[in-house]
């Protein structure tokens, strides 16, 4: 700090020499820059022009050369004349998909124009039975059944699970004994009769047999051993030799 105070400290003891003028340097007048006015912009140019948008195409383009010579003089002029297609020029329209008369499982008539994907069978789809559900008696819906199981009421009607061939199967087909084999498991049905939301009647059909097949045709999304677990009776084998 101490040097740069040093540095920036102005002596004032010493004493201020001038420069005296010299006579051999003698006095010569600056150079003055002159301005031309003319050469300022003051917008005086432009001051007539209008926001006319350039020429589109250019006016040396292929595009306007290609042109007839009554339409490019409209074109230098700021518009041009679109050209009108005739119906010769235009594209015809697609045909018409006639979705209304297809027929599903019928492939459509033979067209060169026709878009669709050909058909896999020339069958009319099968007319799948329908099946109607039946109103469930208050207190027997769904949640009821559930409540049912984890009661913990003996709904099998056995003490201990059995083996059982397709003779002693069929001997319980009635409505008060009925039982059923899903998927090589045999249930005591009897119980779920009521709970059954496609009626007692639709259930009965399966009574005293195997009714897998049955059971994946109609609803195969059901889980059979959760829905009647508690009515397991035992499994289904073979006729004893």
């Amino acid at each position: 700090m101490s040097y740069l105070r040093s540095w920036f400290s102005f002596d004032t003891s010493s004493p201020v020499t001038t420069a005296e003028p010299n006579d051999s340097y003698p006095n010569q007048p600056l150079p003055v820059l002159e301005v031309n006015e003319d050469d300022e912009d003051d917008g005086s140019d432009t001051a007539g022009e209008d926001d006319v948008p350039p020429a589109f195409p250019a006016i040396n383009s292929a595009q306007r050369a290609a042109t007839s010579p009554s339409s490019s003089s409209d074109s230098s002029r700021g518009f041009s004349i679109p050209n009108i297609l005739t119906d010769s020029a235009l594209m015809p329209p697609p045909p018409a998909p006639s979705l209304a008369t297809r027929r599903p499982g019928v492939p459509p008539p033979q067209s060169s124009s026709s878009l669709l994907a050909p058909m896999t069978t020339t069958q009319p789809p099968k007319r799948l039975s329908r099946r109607d559900k039946v109103a469930l008696a208050p207190g027997f819906g769904p949640l009821d059944w559930g409540n049912l199981k984890a009661s913990g009421q003996n709904l099998r009607g056995v003490d201990a699970l059995m083996r059982i061939p397709p003779s002693v199967l069929k001997l319980h087909n009635k409505k008060e004994d009925a039982w059923t084999a899903i998927n090589g498991k045999v249930y005591n049905i009897t119980p779920y009769l009521p709970y059954h939301p496609g009626g007692e009647k639709e259930l009965m059909r399966v009574a005293g047999r195997d009714g897998t097949k049955l059971f994946s045709l109609t609803h195969a999304w059901v889980n059979a051993d959760f829905m009647l677990d508690a009515c397991l009776v035992g499994f289904l084998v073979s006729e004893p030799s």
